[in-house]
């Protein structure tokens, strides 16, 4: 069994060493991790341990597609991966740019949908040209499947962080603070009749005051916002891709956009 496993291991480092700017900029931000994951085991951080793990396991899909299905995808493409999910994972969960800076996982989860929908754009178009398949999809069609591929991975990893939330008590559905409230829960007549409370500025939880000048909202805000800009990348990439579908690379602005070389 390990044997096998090793075997594949070295088929996906191969695939990915046929490039030597891809295959640079995967081993620099794979010994990266590794390290990170070191001084993590060193210091007792075992929850960041877990991060490191899944960003490599991440980082082994782009080649696994490759080797398994026969499916080239564009140089660019899988660097452009590579990063996203050093960002999202290392820099963003393990050296808190989520917390340091105020619009980072609403930039990630931006560019996660313009990527997922080139990733799904770029499939559907392999297989759209392969004279041995019976159907052809019209170019809003290529357009419609990328935008739901995006934002299908966009909703499993909300799935994803909820379950991370609940079960391990992580905080990956960042909370906001808020000063309104609406809700039925609060109705004593039970006629389903939203309850609103305005001008909120301090919550109590055990006696305790929170002092956080506001209602403390539990990730709702942050998945409805991440689930948004999804769509917002998702739609710019699918009129991107229509286009070029329409013009097949004579519009040279959406070739390099597309990613679909």
């Amino acid at each position: 069994m390990k044997k096998i496993e090793l075997k594949h291991f070295k088929s996906l480092i191969a695939q990915t060493r046929k490039n030597k700017i891809k295959f640079a900029v995967y081993m620099v931000l794979r010994l990266i991790i590794l390290l990170v994951m070191i001084n993590s085991i060193i210091k007792g951080a075992y929850e960041n341990v877990f991060v490191c793990i899944l960003a490599l396991v991440l980082f082994m899909i782009p080649a696994f597609i490759e080797t398994n299905f026969g499916i080239s995808l564009p140089t660019l493409l899988e660097i452009i991966i590579f990063l996203f999910i050093f960002a999202a994972e290392i820099l963003g969960e393990i050296d808190c740019y989520y917390v340091k800076f105020a619009h980072f996982d609403t930039i990630l989860h931006t560019i996660n949908g313009f990527i997922c929908a080139a990733v799904g754009f770029s499939l559907v178009d392999i297989f759209n040209r392969n004279p041995r398949i019976k159907f052809k999809l019209s170019p809003i069609f290529l357009a419609i499947v990328a935008f739901c591929f995006s934002m299908t991975i966009g909703v499993m990893w909300e799935f994803f962080e909820f379950g991370c939330d609940m079960f391990f008590h992580t905080d990956m559905q960042k909370d906001y603070i808020i000063n309104s409230i609406s809700s039925v829960t609060l109705d004593e007549t039970h006629s389903n009749t939203p309850v609103i409370i305005d001008n909120i500025n301090e919550v109590i939880v055990n006696g305790e005051k929170l002092k956080l000048g506001g209602y403390l909202d539990i990730g709702l805000i942050d998945t409805m916002k991440d689930l948004f800009v999804n769509l917002i990348g998702a739609l710019v990439f699918s009129i991107i891709g229509y286009f070029y579908i329409s013009s097949r690379g004579k519009n040279k602005l959406a070739k390099v956009a597309s990613l679909a070389s």
